[in-house]
This record gives structure tokens, C-alpha cells and sequence, in this order.
């Protein structure tokens, strides 16, 4: 299993939005940037991913699993990038803020700091446990 932490804003897909698309889940679409697109094809069933809210919260607020591997996404026009779908896991009990993230001398390696305008990025094994840890889950 790999790990991951996608980001969403908020006013545009949230992690009650998420939530609301119960077991069958939902598309990961939208994903304009080749290096984030190239994250996504290399997701496989069943890997985990934090939600990270983006914009104004700046935290990871649940986890997902995918449920489908990359495929056309069907709100690009000229068919380079695809998507993923998705579903939610679990809330984490206590979100984990960008600030917490960046405080945590261990994490300082994560994609999530060192190229933070990508919005699909891995995450660790180490840092996946220690972020769950951070939010009151056990991985």
C-alpha cells in the first residue's frame, strides 16, 4: 500500500461533500499539473490518502481510499490528464494543521512542504503514521 495526501478547497468539494458520496465514492478530477497527474497514475486500489483541505484551512481533515485507478477525466477537454476515484474512511478525530505539519522536525521531508502548490502528492509510511498519530488515529 502506498500513501498520499490530495487537497481540495473546501467551498468546492469538501470533506462533508466526500462524506455525502458515502461507499460508491466519487471522481478525483480536475487535476491540471503534470507531476500531480503523474502521483495519481501511480495510485493503486486500495491506497490511502489524507484529505487535506487547501485555501483557508490548511489542514488534513480525513482520510480516503482509492477505489479506482486513473482513467480519462471527462472535464478535460483535450484528453491529457485523468482521475481517480475515491472514498471516504475516516475523519480524523483532530485535524492536522499546516502549522502542526511544519512544527514536527520529522515531517519536514514531505512533498506536502517542499512543493506546496502540487495538489497530489506521496506521503511516507513514517510521516503517514506520525500525521495519523498527530490527529488522534492509529494507522
Amino acid at each position: 500500500m502506498q500513501y498520499w495526501l490530495i487537497k481540495s478547497e473546501p467551498s468546492s468539494w469538501s470533506w462533508n461533500d466526500q462524506l455525502g458520496a458515502g461507499d460508491a465514492g466519487t471522481f478525483w478530477d480536475g487535476i491540471r499539473n503534470y507531476q500531480a497527474s503523474n502521483n495519481m497514475k501511480a495510485m493503486q486500489i486500495g491506497d490511502r490518502c489524507f484529505f487535506y483541505h487547501s485555501v483557508k484551512e490548511k489542514s488534513i481533515v480525513g482520510i480516503v481510499e482509492v477505489i479506482k485507478e486513473y482513467y480519462p477525466d471527462h472535464t478535460d477537454p483535450k484528453g491529457r490528464f485523468g482521475m481517480v476515484d475515491v472514498k471516504a474512511v475516516e475523519t480524523m478525530p483532530n485535524p492536522v494543521s499546516l502549522a502542526d505539519i511544519k512544527a514536527e522536525e520529522r515531517l519536514g521531508n514531505l512533498a506536502l512542504i517542499r512543493q506546496s502548490r502540487l495538489s497530489v502528492v506521496p506521503v511516507d509510511k513514517a510521516s503517514w503514521d506520525l500525521i495519523c498519530q498527530m490527529g488522534g488515529l492509529t494507522s
